[in-house]
C-alpha cells in the first residue's frame, strides 16, 4: 500500500475507475450478446416482429456503445468495430432471407 497521501488518493481513484470501467464493458457485452442472439432469432424466422426487436434492440446496443466511447471506458475503434459487427450480422442475415 502507498504511504504519500497523493499516491493513496490515487489508487482509491483508480479503483474507482475500475469499477465504471467494468460495469459498462459488462453492459454493452450482455446487449451485444442479446441482440446476437435476436438476430440469431431473426434469421431463423424472419419476421417483422423479430425485425423490429432486432432494431429496437440494437438501437440500445448502439447507444450505450456510444456513450463507453464518450466516457474513455473503450476506444473509438473498438467502439466503432463492435458496432459494425451487429450491424454485419444482421446485415446477412436480411440478406439470407430476402
Amino acid at each position: 500500500m502507498a504511504n504519500i497521501k497523493s499516491a493513496v488518493k490515487r489508487v482509491e481513484i483508480a479503483e474507482r475507475n475500475r469499477l465504471r470501467n467494468k460495469s459498462y464493458k459488462s453492459a454493452v457485452k450482455t446487449l451485444m450478446k442479446k441482440c446476437l442472439t435476436l438476430v440469431d432469432k431473426y434469421g431463423t424466422d424472419p419476421t417483422t416482429d423479430n425485425l423490429t426487436a432486432v432494431n429496437q434492440q440494437m438501437s440500445v446496443a448502439f447507444s450505450k456503445i456510444d456513450k463507453a466511447v464518450k466516457k474513455g471506458v473503450l476506444h473509438a475503434n473498438n467502439g466503432a468495430r463492435k458496432k459494425s459487427r451487429l450491424a454485419r450480422a444482421l446485415k446477412r442475415h436480411q440478406n439470407v432471407a430476402a
